[in-house]
């Protein structure tokens, strides 16, 4: 439809007449021998630039993390289900890659629009990839005049289709239903992709994930209940230092005359100033004629530093 389209207002004076500049631009060459010579080794003379090397390291970086998101979608796209190995997509994009350059050509990754293309159109092997690039190569090397009357918007549009096809209404609602936690992330890492690139929205999505799982793991790490001046302070899963304020409050508000309970058998780690915490509670429950019964698994190395200073506890009233 576009190169037709390309054709008809080409022939006629019209705003919409497509400019050259904005077709699909391939080199055409006439013979073999033309042919041949668009392939080129790579000139070492900058290998010792280190622009070079910051250019490099960064188109790998991208290229990795596009075909590692791309596999990831494509295995959900995958009727049968299969799984992926990443590591082997990575070796075999790594080789690819440095093929690609020594021959003068540009990096390669895997990406979504042509996968998801595969899996709709029925393919269940990787020879579809295989043939995939067979047909490239032969419209490249015989159709090049052909390829060259393709709009680049007709592309656009594919692309924008495909994009749609994956990151439709129905997922962001499905995201919505979840929770703020699984939905902020996900939004703010599209906006980000959308108005910067690939890499740095996806970092950006990253730093947005890790403060989610830090705000979780903050508020959940750290279980209280209190029943008639009786209280039960459970830590769970691995205390940082981020839950150390938190505890803080929660230990300064503890009424006078009041048992205390600290559960420590259920974090696998506990930072060293969540010990100070509690060390320190223990010296200042005096003043406040607290009783205090300590809860710790003899298996964890952490709590093994509680276990001089909390040797003079007898007093057990858990049972």
């Amino acid at each position: 439809m576009g190169i037709l389209f390309h054709y008809f207002f080409s022939d006629i004076p019209s705003v919409l007449a497509i400019k050259q500049a904005d077709l699909v631009n391939i080199n055409v060459a006439n013979s073999t021998k033309e042919f041949i010579s668009f392939f080129h080794l790579p000139n070492c003379s900058f290998i010792i630039n280190k622009d070079l090397w910051i250019t490099a390291v960064t188109l790998a970086l991208v290229a990795s993390l596009e075909t590692l998101l791309g596999l990831e979608a494509v295995d959900k796209l995958d009727p049968f289900q299969r799984f992926s190995p990443p590591n082997r997509e990575l070796i075999a994009q790594g080789c690819d890659n440095i093929v690609s350059g020594m021959l003068g050509g540009l990096p390669l990754t895997s990406v979504i629009k042509r996968s998801s293309a595969d899996v709709n159109a029925g393919a269940k092997t990787k020879m579809s990839a295989i043939f995939h690039g067979i047909l490239i190569f032969v419209c490249v090397a015989f159709l090049p005049k052909v390829l060259n009357l393709i709009p680049k918007a007709a592309l656009a549009a594919i692309l924008i289709f495909t994009g749609y096809k994956l990151a439709k209404i129905s997922i962001f609602k499905d995201y919505y239903k979840n929770g703020w936690e699984q939905f902020m992330p996900f939004v703010i890492t599209v906006l980000a992709i959308v108005m910067t690139d690939l890499l740095k929205g996806v970092l950006i999505g990253i730093a947005v994930g890790i403060f989610f799982i830090i705000r979780s793991n903050f508020r959940t790490s750290i279980f209280t209940a209190v029943d008639n001046n009786n209280y039960l302070i459970r830590l769970r899963k691995d205390i940082s230092f981020f839950s150390k304020a938190r505890l803080k409050v929660i230990l300064e508000n503890i009424s006078e005359n009041a048992f205390v309970i600290i559960d420590l058998t259920k974090a696998e780690f506990i930072d060293k100033d969540i010990i100070d915490n509690i060390n320190e509670f223990k010296i200042n429950s005096v003043v406040k004629n607290i009783t205090i019964s300590i809860k710790k698994s003899l298996y964890n190395e952490s709590h093994k530093l509680l276990e001089k200073d909390l040797s003079d506890i007898s007093d057990d009233r858990a049972h």
